[in-house]
Parts: structure tokens; C-alpha cells; sequence
């Protein structure tokens, strides 16, 4: 067996029952370092793909939470001024119709696995659908493999419990918080962007400063260190800046104020709906902040002698929030939505020492899939991965190659489960093929009922398909050839690891409620009232105890308790609603449970003994007539003996 082929087997055939041990990671440790002994003696032979030097490029990816194509100055943005930003625009090999999906995780999981969303489960931001399948290697375990010391600092959506964890794949460095945004359900109890409890490497750790400027910090730091130890490095940076709540320091709020009002008085720029101007200030202060944290890594970079060969990827996840309300760029859209403006981005890439930096439109369809074949080619990577749904676009970005002008692209993710208070069969949340959008040259099929042609028609107003039939069929066909090799797979529930010792005790949360959304901090103050299960598998067999609980612990609230809104660094918190909890049910395979509740109790305990193997996990509050009100926001899971 060759070595890339080797790797590959290691990493698709790992087994997530296996504890993360110094035995269980020999194999790959093996391969790694077999894959960096070929590689390094066939350099010799592949120096025109290296460039100048002989060293491997160190990576860095940066995406940006819901800042969009119109949110740089470089793409003409009245308002915003990116110089860091542009300056990377300027020397980059500039991907001008990159395609994302039009929510976060659904991208996350394509840029790192090179796979459609339907292919690799992750297909939504909560539900139960955010999980990426364990036993796909990443873009991180590919790079591990190839001897790149791996980093995570930011956002990571892709799983918040054992084997979803960045921890568990591939990166060796890890700062994180958990799910869609800080202050989201399982994030630590009142993080407000400022002087927050992050997860690193498996710790709760306190950091001083404005989540941003820490991200970029620390990265920094372990490049420096990982720089003097003479590895090459890939750097994920995914900031959660600027995804709501819109909270910066106040400071560029200020100062984005003042911009923004000079601009309006000079008749530059006007906000419809009106309303949501405060908004847009705010989000825009965001990326400012994030505009000078590019520029002190760029800063970094040179000092540090790395800029001339480290790769840099700049990227956002999807859809802008806000362009459409000032600013859309010629596009109709916004996250979430399948028009254009809600999945064309900007992807920027650069290289000095691989020539990727004569600041070079590259055209064509291409997606987020692309760009793990095309960091495995450009790195020199022995790792080989036959089934990416991306392409490798190395020869397009030095302008040695074309993309294919008759590619077509599917993009399809899955929709939030708005209004349903329980799981259900017709939830939105269930992908469906008739959700797709179809993308070849400038027509967009949406949803298979509606045609575009961008070229006479760039903000999508006029529905053609009954002019174009033979186009909208030629669309149809690859969409239902898409559809027949996804749809056994696509809504494939992914299952937490419960009582296996890479991580217990652990807590669950309802971010993981399949097909129902409680996603948010806020949701849990004002008691959404909704209820649903987590699909769970049992590591081993023994006597589990389970704390349900409808606050976090770190509240330190009881069950029936409310409280006041709270004040943060940037505002205040809603208030708590109260609820009359006086009962509480569970149920975990055969195991059923009920108990009466103490009036002060901040939770109730379970416990029962679980044999391994798949299984759900449903739990009720009820009232004093024992009517069930909501599930537990909240269920702490601890195995306590064989």
C-alpha cells in the first residue's frame, strides 16, 4: 500500500469507540511522520510547485461570521474602509464567483472536509443537525498527517460533545466556544464578548479582552511558537465577529458612527428599513475591529519572517445580514436565502512564494469544497482524497488552467425549524431536493420552480423558467443526479458519545434537540417552551447519572427561579422568566424515571444503569398537575461505574 493510501485508511477507518489515547494515535502517528519522509525526498522533483523554496508553505484560513461580498471597501462598500482586508485583496489570487452555502455550518463542514453538506451531515447551525460525520478526516487531520502542526482559534459549529469536538478532529491546538455564537445555549453562562471563558484544549480558561482581539492573539502566539520550533503550521481563524448580538468596543462603535454619519450627510449611503441603522453601525464596527486584527497578523507575518511562505485564505461563511438594507452589491439575498446574495462571498488567496500574489481574478464557478484539494496540492501533500466533491483549483489560481465554463454546482442545506415547539417528520430542518439551488454559468435554478439569468437580470426579479425550458432542464438533471447519490445520507442523524472517557462527565444542552431550535442564551431566559431528544450512543455499559437541569450550573439558579436582566460590558441581558416546575420525567432507552421536585432544587438527578449502543435521551418539566411545560434545557451526563 502506498503511504498517501496508508494515511487514508488510518483516517477514514478511525474508530470513534477508541479512547484518544497515546496507543490509539501510534498508527497515525506512524504515517504522519512515513508521509513526511516521501514527501520531503520527492520535493526535488516538485520545486515549480513550491515556488522559491523548498520549505512547506505554513496555512492560514480566516472566515468571517456573516460579513458578506459587499462588506470590504475593496468591493465598493460606501461606508466600511478595509484597508487590511484590501491589501490582501490586492496581492491575491481572487476567487470573483466563490459560492458558499447561505448558513454557517453547512460551510464549515465543506471547507473542511471538501464534501457537500448533504454528504457530510453537517447541514444545519442547530437541531441536532450541526454534526459533522466522525468519521470523515478533516482539513486539519489531512495536515496533521502531512506533519503541520494544527490550530484552532474562534468559531468552531461543527459539534459541541465527543467525537465532534475540534479536539477530536484534528487540531492539536484548540480555542474555541461552543455552537452558532457566543452566549449561545452551551457557551458559558453570560460570555459577552468581553473578558470571556473559552475552551482551550479541553479547559475552561479565562481571557481578558474583546473576543476578536483574543482569537487573533492567541494564534499568534502559537504560530510564533510553532515557527521557532521549526514546524509548519495551519492556523483555522474563524471569528464569530460579526454575527449577532452586535456587541464591540465602544470605541469602534464610535468611530464607525462617525463615519457612517458623515457619509449619509453627504448623501453616500441611506438605511431601508430605517431601524435597522443602529444595527448596521454596530456590524460594521465589527469587521472594522477585524480589519485592524488582519492587519497586526499581517504585521506579524513579515516580522516574523513567514509572510513570503505561508498561504492565507480569506473567506466568509455566508450571505452578508445587513448589505441589503444599504449596500448589496448588484445582488438580491441575504444569509439564508438562495439568491445570490446570500451565498456568494468573497475568497481571497495568497501566497508570495508560490506566486499567488499578483492580485488575479480568477472566474468560473467555484465553492468552498474546492479549497481543501487545492491546499493539499499546493502544500505537497501525499495525503490522497479521491472522493472530494471539490475541485483542486491550483492551476486556475496561477492562471495556468480555466475553470470549466459548463460546471454546475448544487447548493442545499437544510432550513431552520422555526415554529415547531417538537420534532417532526415535515420539519424544515429535513434537507429536502426541492430546497436546492442549481448554479451553471450566470443561470440559477431555485428550488426548481424558478430561473435567473444574472446576466440580464443580476438582482434576480424575473422568473424566466417558462421561457428557457431546455436550460431549466439541463439544471434539473444534475440536480436529481446530485439528489440520487445524497439522499440515503442526508438526513442521517449524527450521535453524541455519552460515558466514553475522552469526555465524562459532560453536558448536553437543547442546541442538539434534533429538528427543534434552542439555540440562544436569550431563549433559555425568556423559556421558549419547547421540548425534544438528543440521539445519543452509549459508549459502555454502567450506571450513568443524569442532571436535568433548566439553568446552567454556573447560574447557580433553581429550577423554578427567574432573574433580573443582567448588565454587561455592552448592554444588559433580558430578564428570566420564572416557570412552576414541580416535576421532572426522563427516559433513555428502557431506563424511565419521574420525580417530584424540592420547591429550591436547582436540578434532579437520575440514575440508572444503560447498556452500550445506540439510544434517545427524552426528558419533561412538568407543572404541579404534572402538564409538561419543557424538556431540560440542560442535562449533565455522568458514567459513575462499569
Amino acid at each position: 500500500m502506498k503511504p498517501s493510501s496508508l494515511i487514508q485508511s488510518t483516517l477514514l477507518n478511525r474508530d470513534v469507540g477508541l479512547s484518544v489515547s497515546e496507543n490509539s494515535c501510534v498508527p497515525l502517528a506512524h504515517a504522519r511522520g512515513y508521509c513526511l519522509l516521501i514527501a520531503l525526498l520527492i520535493f526535488s522533483l516538485c520545486l515549480p510547485l513550491y515556488g522559491a523554496t523548498r520549505e512547506k508553505p505554513n496555512v492560514i484560513v480566516i472566515m468571517t461570521d456573516d460579513q458578506g461580498y459587499p462588506e470590504l471597501s475593496a468591493h465598493g462598500n460606501p461606508v466600511l474602509q478595509t484597508p487590511h482586508l484590501d491589501a490582501i485583496h490586492r496581492h491575491s489570487s481572487r476567487l470573483t464567483d466563490f459560492h458558499v452555502a447561505p448558513m454557517c455550518t453547512p460551510t464549515r463542514g465543506q471547507l473542511l472536509t471538501g464534501l457537500d453538506a448533504a454528504r457530510n451531515g453537517a447541514i444545519n447551525v442547530s437541531s441536532g443537525r450541526t454534526l459533522l460525520r466522525p468519521e470523515l478526516a478533516t482539513m486539519a487531520d489531512l495536515l496533521a498527517a502531512d506533519g503541520y502542526a494544527t490550530g484552532i482559534f474562534g468559531k468552531w459549529h461543527l459539534g459541541d460533545n465527543y467525537p465532534f469536538r475540534p479536539e477530536d478532529r484534528g487540531f492539536e491546538e484548540t480555542l474555541w466556544f461552543p455552537s452558532s455564537h457566543i452566549n449561545s445555549v452551551p457557551d458559558v453562562w453570560d460570555n459577552d464578548y468581553f473578558d470571556d471563558t473559552y475552551r482551550r484544549n479541553g479547559e475552561l480558561r479565562e481571557y481578558a479582552g474583546y473576543c476578536t482581539d483574543v482569537f487573533f492573539a492567541e494564534a499568534m502566539s502559537w504560530m510564533k511558537q510553532q515557527s521557532e520550533s521549526g514546524k509548519p503550521f495551519f492556523t483555522y481563524l474563524p471569528t464569530n465577529a460579526p454575527h449577532t448580538p452586535y456587541w464591540e468596543p465602544i470605541e469602534y462603535r464610535e468611530a464607525m458612527r462617525k463615519r457612517f454619519e458623515e457619509v449619509e450627510a453627504a448623501g453616500g449611503v441611506e438605511v431601508n428599513p430605517a431601524h435597522k441603522r443602529e444595527d448596521l453601525i454596530q456590524f460594521l464596527a465589527m469587521i472594522k475591529n477585524i480589519d485592524d486584527n488582519v492587519g497586526k497578523l499581517d504585521a506579524f507575518l513579515k516580522k516574523s519572517g513567514l509572510f513570503e511562505n505561508t498561504i492565507l485564505i480569506f473567506l466568509t461563511d455566508n450571505g452578508s445580514t445587513l448589505a441589503e438594507t444599504y449596500y448589496p452589491a448588484g445582488m438580491r439575498g441575504k444569509k439564508t436565502q438562495l439568491w445570490e446574495g446570500g451565498h456568494r462571498v468573497p475568497c481571497f488567496i495568497r501566497w508570495p512564494a508560490g506566486g499567488l500574489n499578483q492580485g488575479r481574478d480568477v472566474s468560473g464557478l467555484t465553492q468552498a469544497q474546492d479549497l481543501l484539494p487545492t491546499l493539499l496540492k499546493l502544500t505537497g501533500s501525499e495525503v490522497d482524497r479521491p472522493d472530494f466533491d471539490g475541485i483542486d483549483l491550483s492551476g486556475m489560481l496561477r492562471g495556468e488552467d480555466m475553470v470549466d465554463p459548463e460546471r454546475m454546482l448544487v447548493i442545499n442545506y437544510s432550513r431552520m425549524p422555526q415554529g415547531f415547539e417538537y420534532p417532526a417528520p415535515d420539519s424544515p430542518s429535513i434537507m429536502r431536493k426541492e430546497m436546492s439551488g442549481v448554479l451553471w454559468k450566470r443561470w440559477r435554478l431555485l428550488e426548481d420552480r424558478e430561473l435567473y439569468d444574472l446576466n440580464k437580470d443580476p438582482m434576480q426579479t424575473t422568473n424566466v423558467i417558462t421561457d428557457h425550458p431546455e436550460v431549466a432542464e439541463k439544471m434539473r438533471a444534475t440536480l436529481n443526479d446530485w439528489w440520487d447519490g445524497v439522499k440515503d445520507i442526508a438526513n442521517e442523524p449524527q450521535r453524541i458519545i455519552i460515558g466514553h472517557e475522552a469526555e465524562n462527565p459532560m453536558m448536553l444542552t437543547a442546541c442538539e434537540w434534533l429538528d427543534v431550535f434552542i439555540d440562544q442564551q436569550q431563549q433559555v431566559r425568556r423559556a421558549d417552551l419547547k421540548n425534544g431528544y438528543w440521539e445519543l450512543d452509549v459508549a459502555e455499559a454502567g450506571t450513568y447519572e443524569f442532571e436535568l437541569r433548566r439553568w446552567p450550573v454556573e447560574s447557580g439558579l433553581a429550577l423554578r427561579e427567574g432573574l433580573d436582566a443582567t448588565p454587561i460590558t455592552d448592554g444588559k441581558l433580558l430578564p428570566g422568566v420564572a416557570l412552576d416546575i414541580h416535576t421532572a420525567r426522563i427516559q433513555i432507552g428502557n431506563f424511565k424515571a419521574r420525580k417530584v421536585i424540592g420547591k429550591n432544587s436547582p436540578f434532579v438527578k437520575f440514575t440508572g444503569h444503560l447498556n452500550p449502543g445506540p439510544k434517545r435521551l427524552y426528558t419533561w418539566f412538568g407543572d404541579s398537575n404534572n402538564q409538561q411545560i419543557v424538556g431540560a434545557y440542560y442535562v449533565y451526563v455522568n458514567r459513575i461505574s462499569d
